[in-house]
């Protein structure tokens, strides 16, 4: 159950990210919330102690939503420095 409250919460933060930075494009929303749900997934299971069975506790909801800020926060830097912004 954990796993999915992490992959909803990223997901969630990915399409925030989209709506924030006015992101308009089909692709690039998609890969948002795709970093956003894997980067919620790694941390919030590491924070539950590797545990992807169990609930999300109360330290790895916060470590979650951290985990889908810096995925979301790289991907936009790696778009960026490809763009050559």
């Amino acid at each position: 159950m954990g796993l999915l409250i992490f992959l909803v919460t990223g997901a969630l933060l990915g399409w925030l990210a989209a709506i924030v930075g006015r992101i308009e494009d089909g692709p690039r929303i998609t890969a948002n919330l795709a970093a956003g749900g894997a980067g919620a997934s790694i941390l919030g299971t590491l924070a539950n102690r590797g545990s992807v069975l169990s609930g999300a506790s109360a330290i790895s909801i916060p470590a979650a939503v951290g985990g889908a800020l810096i995925a979301i926060a790289i991907l936009t830097l790696l778009r960026n420095r490809s763009a050559g912004k």
